[in-house]
């Protein structure tokens, strides 16, 4: 049981997990910890994903960790890339050696009194129990087992083929054939130019445009920096200018939305034409940054459409027949190949039953706090990522904030931490997208707040000032010893709050 017994139980070895390790060894030499992963293999997200073309869909230079620098030529990098950085760096620093693959953690309750957590995972359909001072949540925010697909009427009547990227076959040919990928998302972008390289002809239906932004793949600016300075200077340099930029981006559309939308459209009529349909499209009713762009390296998608080997069409489904799907407009889309991106099934915390002292947490009544703890939740940290930036940028900052936490625990003697609302606070939906897979989930995750520290800043300048170096003792982060109750330190009801 010993060796179930740690200071920190990291669950998930995707790129937050590995990540999460190396901090924690880095700057919490002293605490044991293991991670604990679903899967039979690292690289969460890198892994399961199979489909063609599939890519990081922000530069590498922030998706990748601040700890170790991006060195290939693309910026915009392949899974199978990513996939190598994220095992080379637990290779690198034997986090691979703590990884117990195959264990999906099925619950999680907290002992005040015990000041641990008690993990159980299923491994190989057999219950194991691990206990923990911590619990650092890194499996991410969407449920691996399958992903979301719509009850299309008259599916069943489709006599071809039908995938979802997220399971996509490893024998699937479509070579020389006729393929309809629904959806206009990250992985609907992805998937066309990169299937329209070999098949017949690729059509991508969806219901509404989405914000398209073409990018070069390599960062000439990152490969020129590289031949003349170290490696991680030459990768700080980069990877700040390209947050700057982000940000300047990101604080333009939403104080400027309609001169930042006409410059994006207008990319897009540079690059297909003053003949092309832009205006039905690639033009969407929303502002920028309500929903994330999408990013197409060297125009890939722009490029497979003017040479017609991909095409775009605007229209909802009125259902599937035999030979592909009949639209509200009345046209037939035919096709031997159909795969349905339409999405992911979003799950907070990696859909563990959460409780403590007993009794059972539901997230979605209670209050995220700076983007990293749960209200009256001790002692647990959930890795959720920008929507407007690369995720690792939070990642890192969050299992940084971890540590800092650790090691201030151990020079003050306490066993507990936990955030507390002390008053009324304001709350609103843990993401304002306007996305589809996000309204659909959201009642299944926390709370934010209108006022810090329950706010979810998505400014990672302004998060570093906070995490790194703002006050540990805010008045929300409640700390406790072990002769201590919560409810003595926090000096209120703290399940009224």
């Amino acid at each position: 049981m010993a060796e179930n017994d740690v200071d920190v139980l990291i669950v998930g070895a995707g790129l937050s997990g590995i990540g999460a390790a190396y901090h924690l060894q880095n700057k919490c030499p002293g605490k044991s910890y293991a991670i604990l992963e679903a899967r039979d293999a690292i690289g969460g997200t890198w892994d399961l994903f199979r489909y063609p073309g599939i890519r990081s869909d922000s530069d590498m230079h922030t998706l990748g960790y601040n700890f170790k620098p991006w060195t290939a030529q693309k910026a915009i990098a392949d899974g199978p890339a990513i996939l190598d950085y994220v095992r080379e760096t637990a290779a690198e620093n034997g986090i691979d050696r703590k990884i117990r693959y195959n264990h999906k953690v099925v619950s999680a309750s907290w002992d005040s009194a015990k000041a641990v957590w008690t993990v159980t995972a299923s491994a190989h359909g057999e219950p194991i129990v691990f206990t923990a001072r911590f619990l650092h949540m890194c499996s991410g925010y969407f449920r691996y087992e399958k992903g979301y697909m719509p009850d299309f009427p008259g599916l069943a009547d489709f006599k071809g083929e039908l995938v979802h990227p997220q399971s996509w076959p490893e024998d699937l040919d479509y070579a020389g054939k006729t393929v309809l990928v629904i959806g206009s998302g990250a992985t609907a972008m992805t998937l066309v130019p990169a299937m329209a390289e070999t098949a017949a002809h690729v059509t991508m239906l969806q219901r509404s445009p989405t914000y398209v932004v073409s990018r070069p793949a390599e960062d000439k600016f990152a490969n020129w920096m590289r031949r003349w300075l170290p490696p991680m200077l030459a990768y700080g340099l980069t990877r700040w200018r390209n947050v700057l930029l982000q940000l300047f981006f990101y604080d333009r559309s939403q104080k400027r939305p309609e001169r930042v939308k006409e410059l994006l459209i207008d990319r897009v009529k540079e690059e297909l034409g003053p003949d092309y349909d832009v205006e039905t499209h690639f033009t969407p009713s929303y502002n920028p940054w309500d929903q994330r762009l999408c990013l197409v390296p060297d125009g890939d998608l722009f490029e497979a459409i003017k040479q017609n080997k991909a095409s775009i069409v605007t229209d909802h489904i009125d259902h599937f027949n035999e030979t592909g799907v009949r639209l509200k407009s009345g046209d037939q889309l035919d096709a031997d190949i159909i795969v349905s991106a339409t999405g992911l099934d979003l799950q907070f915390a990696g859909g563990v039953e959460l409780s403590v002292d007993g009794e059972t947490i539901v997230p979605n009544e209670l209050l995220n706090y700076r983007g990293c703890m749960i209200s009256n939740i001790p002692n647990l940290l959930n890795v959720f990522g920008y929507t407007n930036a690369s995720w690792t940028l939070r990642a890192d900052l969050t299992s940084e904030y971890l540590c800092r936490l650790i090691n201030h625990m151990d020079k003050e003697n306490f066993v507990e931490v936990r955030p507390v609302v002390k008053n009324n606070v304001e709350a609103e939906d843990f993401l304002d997208f306007s996305s589809g897979y996000v309204r659909r989930a959201v009642e299944r995750f926390p709370k934010r707040g209108t006022e810090a520290p329950w706010v979810l800043n998505q400014n990672y300048a302004k998060d570093i000032l906070l995490m790194r170096h703002g006050p540990l003792n805010d008045g929300a982060l409640i700390f406790r010893r072990a002769h201590e109750t919560i409810e003595q330190v926090a000096g209120l009801d703290v399940a009224a709050a």
